[in-house]
């Protein structure tokens, strides 16, 4: 039996009922593929990540919510509605979802990296980012829905939805730890070497586009962003812990892996 039959069946049957605004709206931001895998899901671990009958841990795709509570720190915010909110979308799919497993198939914990699809064939990570539960984030090789992903986001960012009510952007000036962020600030130097393409920002973090990712970005484009205000997201990485960190460098250092952690003109 196909995915789309098993899955219409499901819906019947289920408890559940997934509203026909929900759906078309998700959809039209990322349309439903065809050859998902049918899978069941044991329990959501958090916003992003699910945990399947068969063992496998899956990293949605595109997405990344705020981190829950570990090890005594506190659930940043909105950490626990994105969990519970995959919950109910999970189970408005009677347990069980599509995948569309990426290009690169395993991060670097053994999870499985796939995109995640409801029942009625809408993508649970747009209908996450456009309710403002998470950042929508571009890790090469698994950047196929990029574009729609960002419109997903950009909506809940117009609306001032979920996280986006208050801005979650900081100064380049504000990051004091590592970790997610999403930044700002105005570029102060832009430097090529052996190392990459370097985009300083007001001497507080540095921007690193490295050797081997350089033909995914208009390098040209880059070296003419000195003095321009520029968005960059990303994973924040203390340099000062790794060693090697000389005297002037920026302390904070931000990997860009896609063009599209980065934007231009806010």
């Amino acid at each position: 039996m196909g995915f789309s039959l098993l899955m219409k069946k499901a819906s019947l049957v289920g408890a559940f009922f997934v509203s026909a605004i929900w759906l078309c709206g998700a959809q039209a931001f990322c349309p439903t593929p065809s050859g998902l895998t049918p899978v069941a899901v044991q329990r959501v671990v958090d916003g992003d990540t699910l945990r399947l009958s068969d063992g496998r841990s899956v990293r949605m795709i595109g997405l990344n919510t705020p981190e829950l509570g570990k090890q005594g720190r506190s659930d940043e915010p909105f950490a626990v509605a994105a969990r519970k909110r995959l919950e109910a979308l999970v189970a408005a799919s009677n347990g069980r979802v599509g995948l569309l497993p990426g290009k690169e198939a395993r991060d670097r914990y053994g999870r499985t990296l796939a995109h995640v699809y409801s029942a009625d064939g809408a993508n649970l990570e747009a209908q996450m980012l456009a309710e403002g539960l998470g950042f929508q984030v571009a890790v090469a090789p698994n950047v196929d829905l990029v574009r729609c992903q960002q419109a997903a986001e950009r909506a809940a960012r117009q609306a001032g939805l979920g996280l986006w009510r208050q801005s979650p952007v900081l100064k380049a000036e504000q990051i004091k730890a590592s970790g997610f962020a999403v930044l700002s600030g105005r570029v102060s130097k832009v430097q090529r070497n052996r190392g990459g393409v370097w985009i300083e920002l007001q001497d507080a973090v540095v921007l690193r586009v490295a050797p081997n990712l350089l033909d995914r970005f208009d390098v040209a484009t880059l070296e003419r962003l000195k003095g321009r205000r520029i968005e960059a997201r990303g994973w924040v990485l203390d340099r000062s812990r790794r060693g090697g960190l000389k005297e002037g460098q920026p302390r904070w250092m931000l990997p860009l892996s896609d063009p599209a952690m980065l934007q231009t003109g806010r």
